[in-house]
């Protein structure tokens, strides 16, 4: 079974974000960039399903730009067999990642596609669905557990209620949650190793894919700093302020 990964390259999650002066966007000059943590557990999954003799190979995919391969080389120190790169300097919105993803899913033919549930950068969650779409292929979103059995796989997925588990027929779609697993750390020898591995690169012409930015982002700005909390004499007070000042209740 060959399994697909995509993985984005973002902002590190130990960085503390700063707006840009005029409002466009974020700063991510001289920022320490590294893998979208949620894509590093669907890579650390993929592995452990390879580990068991379920998966034969493993593609790690990014689109972006030439940077992308240092995130690509990490996912194969982690054990993605080889990579995969859609470069483009265009900024890729979840369709245009999707209809990608979709060329690479039609030109490597695999089983299953394992993602991460979102990105930490733009939050969108949307591109696994959208490839599921596009494929018309099962899917299963929030995954915290994963068992392949034969041509099915069995997925207990997170929601507000509790844990549901549903059967797939493969080919499907996952994409995975934060309780699915815990990366392993990644050792100098296995760096070293995903250095000589195989790792292409294409463009989006070249997939007959449009990655045109469809939405217009008018402002970012940062949160409001949060007001200091206050202290009240008694329950009657909290109720009042919690009425008529916060307008809660």
């Amino acid at each position: 079974m060959k399994v697909l990964v995509p993985v984005k390259r973002v902002v590190d999650y130990n960085v503390k974000v700063r707006v840009k002066s005029d409002q466009s966007g974020v700063d991510i000059a001289n920022v320490k960039m590294s893998m979208n943590p949620f894509d590093e557990i669907a890579v650390e999954e993929a592995t452990r399903l390879k580990e068991a003799g379920t998966v034969t190979e493993i593609v790690a995919v990014s689109c972006g730009v030439s940077q992308c391969q240092e995130t690509l080389r990490t996912a194969m120190a982690i054990g993605a067999d080889r990579g995969a790169l859609v470069e483009t300097d265009v900024e890729l919105q979840p369709l245009a990642v999707a209809k990608l993803l979709k060329a690479l899913v039609d030109k490597e033919q695999p089983q299953l596609v394992i993602m991460g549930k979102q990105a930490i950068d733009d939050d969108a969650n949307q591109t696994g669905q959208m490839l599921a779409a596009l494929l018309d292929w099962p899917q299963a979103t929030f995954a915290s557990k994963v068992e392949v059995e034969g041509d099915q796989v069995k997925v207990t997925r997170e929601v507000d209620g509790g844990l549901e588990t549903i059967s797939l027929k493969l080919p499907a779609v996952i994409t995975t949650d934060l309780r699915l697993n815990e990366p392993r750390y990644v050792t100098l020898p296995n760096i070293m190793k995903a250095k000589k591995k195989q790792l292409d690169v294409v463009k989006p012409d070249e997939l007959g894919v449009d990655v045109t930015p469809r939405l217009k982002t008018l402002k970012v700005a940062e949160p409001a700093p949060r007001a200091a909390g206050i202290m009240v004499p008694d329950v009657a007070t909290l109720v009042d302020k919690l009425k008529n000042e916060a307008k809660v209740i």
